[in-house]
Formats: C-alpha cells, sequence, structure tokens
C-alpha cells in the first residue's frame, strides 16, 4: 500500500481495504527503519496517530473529507505548526514552538491529512544540497538502491558502500527523502531558487513550484520575500495537483495571494500535446551539463514533435546575469529577515549580560551558522547607502529584464518551456562539501532560479536512470497562472516515459519485506 498513488491509497480507504490507523502506523514504522536517513527533524507519533483516529472515525461515519483525509504527509520544518517545533534546522530556533500553523498547513490538517512531522533542510533553507542543517545532512535513499551500490562497487571494490552516500539536493532535501522512502505520500517543501524541484530530480519525485502568488506564504518562515513559494513533492503529476487544488487560493494574512477564485486542477486522463509549442531555450545548453542529460533534454523534446507539437528553440538572453542577480537580491532581503532573530522574543539567546549590543551579537553568532552569516554580511554589504543604486537597484533592474525576456517567449507562442533541472545526477556526500554552499547552489540553481526571479510555475518530471543507476529529471515552466496547463503537459510526458510506474512496481516487489528487517527497501528500476 506504501507504493500506491495517493489517489489509489485515497480510493483503498473509502472502500475499507485499509484504515488510517494502519496506514498511519506503517510509515511510522518505516520512519523508524529508515531514521538513518536523517530525512525528519521532529517525528509527531502522537499527532499523527491522533489524526488517523479522528480520520477513521470520519470514514466509519461516512463523512470523508476528500481526498486527503487519512493520507500521511510531511511539512518542511521551516513552515510554522502550531503547538510543534519549527526550527528551520538551526540553533537559532531549537526550541521555538509556535503558537499558530502556516496557511499552506492549517489547509492540509483541515481535508484530514495526518501529520507525520517536519523534515531536515539546508539552514533556513540556504542551500542545495540539505547538507548544511545543525541537525546533520540529509541522505538520499537511492543511495542504498541495489543498481547504484553495485555500479559503486565495481567502480571502487575496496570502498566502504556506506562511506559515500549521495546528497538529496536542497533546501527540500528532508520532504523528498520522506517521500523518496515511502515514509508519506506527499510532503511540502518551499522554493525561492529551485530548492524544490532540485531535490525532486535527485530523488526520483515529482516538484512543483507553483505561480508566485497562487499559494499563501503565511507560516512558511522567510527566506527571500520576493521569491519564496510553497512547494510540493509527491511520485506523480496527478498527486501534486490533488495537493495544489488544496493549497491554492486568496489567504486574507497574505496580500500577495491571488484575488481571484481557484477552480480545482482537473487533469485530463489523455492529454493532446499536438496542438502545443514546446520552446528549449539555447541559453540553457551549458558546458557543465552532463551528456546524459542533454541527451534525454533532446529525446523529451523528440518525444513532443513525434506527438505533433511543435518544438522551436529561444532565446532568454539574460540568463547569464540571473545567478549574479539572484544572489544580490536574495542575500539582501535576507540581510533584512534575519534580523528578526535576536535571541529576546524566541529561540536562542546567548548568556551575554555585558551589553544589549553584545548580547545581540553573541546570539547571533552563535546561533547561525557560516552560511548563513555569511549571507547576511554580503546582504547588508548591497544595502548600504553607498552601494544602494550599484547592486540592489540594478539587481532589481536585470530582475525585470529577465522576467521580460519569459514573457517575450510566451507572448511569441510559447505554450511550456522543457529545459534541465540539474547538470547531473545526485553526486556523493564528500564530493559535494569540496565547494563552499555559495559556489555549489550557482551551480546547482542555473536551470532553476531564473524562474523565482520571474515568479513563474515550473515542474521537475522524473524521467530515467543515468548510467551510476540515479534519477534524472527535465523541468517544464509555464506561463503565470497556468498551472493547469503546465500539469496537464507534465502528466503527459509523465505517462510516456513511465519513470514512476516502473519505481512503483520495484517497490511492491519489495513491500512484504520492509517489516521484516531494518534495511532500506530496495529502490532499483529494472530498465
Amino acid at each position: 500500500m506504501l507504493g500506491r498513488t495517493l489517489r489509489e491509497v485515497s480510493a483503498a480507504l473509502k472502500q475499507g481495504r485499509i484504515t488510517p490507523t494502519e496506514l498511519c502506523q506503517k510509515c511510522l514504522s518505516l520512519i523508524k527503519k529508515t531514521k538513518f536517513l536523517n530525512a525528519y527533524i521532529t517525528v509527531t507519533e502522537e499527532v499523527a496517530l491522533k489524526h488517523a483516529e479522528e480520520s477513521e472515525k470520519r470514514y466509519k461515519e461516512g463523512h470523508s473529507l476528500g481526498e486527503l483525509d487519512g493520507i500521511p504527509i510531511a511539512i518542511k520544518d521551516n513552515f510554522s505548526t502550531a503547538g510543534i517545533e519549527t526550527t528551520c534546522a538551526s540553533k537559532m530556533l531549537k526550541g521555538y514552538i509556535p503558537p499558530y500553523n502556516a496557511t499552506v498547513v492549517q489547509k492540509l490538517l483541515d481535508q484530514g491529512a495526518v501529520l507525520m512531522g517536519k523534515t531536515n533542510l539546508d539552514e533556513f533553507a540556504m542551500g542545495s544540497g540539505s547538507t548544511d542543517s545543525v541537525f546533520g545532512p540529509v541522505k538520499n535513499p537511492w543511495s542504498y538502491s541495489k543498481q547504484y551500490r553495485e555500479k559503486r562497487k565495481q567502480k571502487h571494490k575496496a570502498e566502504d558502500e556506506d562511506a559515500n552516500w549521495l546528497i538529496t539536493g536542497g533546501s527540500s532535501g528532508g520532504s523528498a527523502a520522506a517521500v523518496s522512502a515511502f515514509t508519506c505520500f506527499a510532503a511540502l517543501g518551499s522554493d525561492t531558487g529551485g530548492s524544490t524541484r532540485n531535490p525532486a530530480a535527485h530523488c526520483g519525485l515529482v516538484g512543483l513550484k507553483p505561480t508566485y502568488g497562487l499559494v499563501s506564504r503565511h507560516g512558511l518562515i522567510p527566506l527571500v520575500n520576493s521569491m519564496d513559494v510553497p512547494g510540493i513533492l509527491t511520485r506523480c503529476v496527478d498527486d501534486a495537483a490533488v495537493v495544489l487544488g488544496v493549497l491554492a487560493g486568496h489567504d486574507p494574512k497574505d496580500s500577495t495571494t491571488v484575488q481571484d477564485p481557484v477552480k480545482p486542477f482537473m487533469l485530463p486522463t489523455l492529454a493532446d500535446v499536438s496542438k502545443l509549442c514546446i520552446g528549449i531555450p539555447k541559453e540553457y545548453l551549458v558546458p557543465e551539463l552532463s551528456s546524459e542529460v542533454q541527451s534525454l533534454w533532446s529525446k523529451a523534446a523528440d518525444l513532443f514533435e513525434s506527438a505533433g507539437a511543435q518544438v522551436k528553440e529561444v532565446s532568454l538572453p539574460h540568463t547569464s546575469y540571473s545567478i549574479v542577480c539572484y544572489h544580490v537580491l536574495c542575500t539582501s532581503e535576507v540581510a533584512s529577515n534575519m534580523a528578526r532573530f535576536d535571541g529576546l522574543e524566541y529561540g536562542h539567546r546567548c548568556n551575554n549580560d555585558v551589553s544589549t549590543e553584545a548580547m545581540y551579537a553573541a546570539t547571533r553568532r552563535e546561533g547561525f551558522n557560516d552560511v548563513v552569516r555569511g549571507r547576511i554580511l554580503s546582504g547588508n554589504f548591497f544595502l548600504l547607502k553607498e552601494n544602494y543604486e550599484d547592486y540592489f537597484v540594478k539587481a532589481q533592474k536585470v530582475r525585470r529584464l529577465i522576467a521580460n525576456d519569459f514573457r517575450s517567449v510566451f507572448n511569441s507562442g510559447v505554450d511550456v518551456l522543457l529545459t534541465p533541472t540539474t547538470l547531473r545526477e545526485a553526486v556523493p556526500y564528500l564530493e559535494f562539501i569540496k565547494e563552499d554552499n555559495r559556489t555549489r547552489s550557482a551551480q546547482d540553481d542555473v536551470f532553476t532560479q531564473a524562474v523565482n526571479l520571474a515568479g513563474l510555475p515550473a515542474i521537475s518530471v522524473p524521467v530515467s536512470l543515468s548510467s551510476k543507476g540515479l534519477p534524472l529529471g527535465l523541468q517544464f515552466v509555464g506561463h503565470a497562472f497556468c498551472d493547469q496547463k503546465l500539469l496537464t503537459v507534465a502528466k503527459w510526458f509523465e505517462k510516456q516515459v513511465q519513470f514512476p510506474a516502473i519505481q512503483l512496481q520495484e517497490l511492491m516487489d519489495h513491500c512484504s519485506s520492509i517489516f521484516e528487517n531494518d534495511q532500506m527497501p530496495s529502490l532499483s528500476l529494472k530498465q
């Protein structure tokens, strides 16, 4: 049952083939058995069982709340959860318990979702590997797939199998690992520059970044207010559409949310892509792109062309400036947002009684890691009076040019853009940490962060396995507030490549032994 899609499990719950409590207990058992992945910061076992019991009562009385009723979900630990510790994976917020739920969390709970826990991330969501957490790095479940281990043994015969596990990508790596390891059926991430799509690609999942303003940010502890978007991680596109349908809509507590009513996201069973125009941005063919991803990208374009769609090369001329632009704007907003963490009202506080200023400085030095402190310093530099016009204002102007590039392409008749999600498959941890955080983020977000600058919807879909036996994904980018069309195209593509179906079939082969031993279920795929 754990390998089913969200909709399949919902149907099973309605038919009485499994109860919400039984499903919850299975997920809790698997969370314990896969604790070594470090996917969760807080496992809310008592809360989950209570939610499951309430759901079971509704099913018995015939009052199901919908497709999420009784479904185990996980929440990235930068979303506020009432009565449950919310840390942002930082010493600064250890022990902080919010008095309210983020709007997206409340919407999920209102639909009967079962909260399994809060997932790990890069500290304050600043990273692309989920390796910079005060609670330790997240391990990619694919590190333990049979196919990857066998291939690695052939190349490194003398190496300890567990010595160089794979990163999940970030910063929503804990959420991705939680879904990929079958401990929940969907998870919330956040996406500021690719933080949902990046780990989705590395963990063989669907990662959706909705249009900015479609989903409320209230209760999401901010990184960059003008780019942050709650993201969705699932095993298939249909499941992402279900979750988005619950989350989307106006929130009086978030003035940036769309005012118009949002219709349910119903995706057709048989989509027709023959009348679509698919754009291939030429600037995304960068030298660092692996030959395998490039080949998949080309084959994907051929798939659309063979289905009758028009595929054409397009230009986003200011793409090369987007990483620098993103860095200036991101760090500037980080400097502003992080100013609220002073140790007075909540979170970590240094025992320094020399002066208030000394206490502030010591608290922030102890509470933030090097990455967060570095971004705060950079942002404050860009915001200095003598630097403001040369950096922050110019970056805002470049951001407008980047957004205009996308607008021009879509106004030319392009319906959806097709791009890589990441440069390559997930890399081993020891290889990943050779570079500093900023360099890694600039490399890993090269295809994703421009979408956040423009506020557009994007989705990463798993396509195939690399020669190392690891997932590779491609990204689709759509018009603002055309999330329905984007999901429809992604679903059609998902059906052509059949990646999720093969993965789920492999899981079913191992389901009978998951609870009989403490080993990670094999995630290897048969091509």
